[in-house]
């Protein structure tokens, strides 16, 4: 299976961004680390980050072509983008939402995510490990799939 990997605002800074909050690891460090959690089930891994919703809203488009399910850290745009959610409904391949704090834990304006009743589930709070756990999801919604 092909799995896509998308990353929204500001996660291209991280490991420099507010590390306290959402690690010191970069974020290549952690696709290198997805690649071979990925490789051990068995599945091949894309990745895409922007910080632009049009690009985002974009790539999950053209995703529904190519991949059999999306992961999905959309960071600030969580909280407010309904065009994000509406691509997530629209392109009916499995997209599993990470975060790398717990948005429940958060400020109150990070609490609500608009894109999760759109998404198969929700990872959130495990840092870096959140985005492994998605894999492990995607992984067992391939397997229920046959």
């Amino acid at each position: 299976m092909k799995f896509l990997v998308v990353n929204g605002p500001n996660l291209n800074l991280l490991g420099e961004r507010e590390p306290n909050i959402y690690g010191d690891e970069s974020l290549q460090a952690i696709n290198d680390e997805m690649l071979e959690t990925a490789r051990v089930m068995g599945h091949e891994l894309s990745f895409f980050q922007s910080n632009n919703e049009g690009s985002i809203i974009d790539c999950l488009h053209a995703a529904r072509l190519e991949y059999d399910g999306v992961i999905l850290n959309a960071g600030a745009y969580t909280h407010y983008s309904y065009a994000i959610h509406d691509a997530i409904a629209a392109i009916k391949i499995p997209v599993v939402e990470v975060h790398l704090s717990n948005i429940a834990h958060r400020e109150d304006f990070r609490r609500t995510s608009v894109i999760a009743p759109a998404c198969a589930g929700s990872i959130a709070g495990f840092g870096k490990y959140s985005y492994m756990l998605a894999v492990s999801a995607l992984d067992y919604i391939a397997k229920e799939k046959k």
